[in-house]
């Protein structure tokens, strides 16, 4: 395929030459703009699109300043809307992420008083006997039963339940204080 001289297409001559001249400033406005490179190609090539569609884009083949600074303005656009539509386009959070945002959440306020009581809870335990330390731990946290608790602690369930009685009633007593 034969290419048309200069001088028939003068215009579209000028324009592949400002092309090639301008694509490393023009790059670097759309890289400055957070674009990839590859992203900034597609930028100034749409940047060149809208000024070949510009019904004064003719007129400006002898303002070389003005049609600079023009190029320099579609890029960055063209670049910022690129960047906009690509941060829409991120997926959406699943549903249940979604379903656990919704429910409330406690506040900081919130979160140090559980703290605080959950270290004061966690000193009284600690001055409990060994014995009774133990059943509380079983019984309340691991959630044991209280015939299996006799049976590991070598105790009678009766004595298991009196402990935790009197365990329970410590530990308000040290709660309260």
């Amino acid at each position: 395929m034969s290419k048309p001289p200069a001088e028939v297409l003068p215009f579209l001559g000028w324009v592949s030459e400002l092309a090639q001249t301008q694509v490393h400033a023009l790059s670097r406005i759309a890289r400055h703009e957070g674009l990839s490179a590859e992203d900034a190609l597609d930028a100034i090539q749409e940047a060149f699109h809208t000024y070949l569609l510009l019904p004064h884009a003719r007129s400006l083949s002898d303002e070389r300043e003005d049609t600079r600074a023009l190029l320099s303005v579609l890029v960055r656009n063209a670049a910022r809307n690129m960047r906009r539509r690509h941060h829409r386009a991120m997926p959406h959070e699943d549903v249940d992420t979604a379903r656990e945002l919704a429910v409330p959440q406690p506040s900081v306020d919130e979160l140090l008083v559980l703290a605080e009581d959950h270290v004061k809870l966690r000193g009284c335990v600690n001055k409990l006997n060994q014995v009774q330390r133990q059943v509380v731990t079983m019984r309340m946290l691991e959630e044991v039963n209280g015939a299996e608790v006799a049976r590991e602690l070598s105790l009678t369930p009766g004595h298991v339940a009196v402990l935790l009685h009197r365990a329970k009633a410590e530990l308000q007593r040290c709660v309260m204080s």
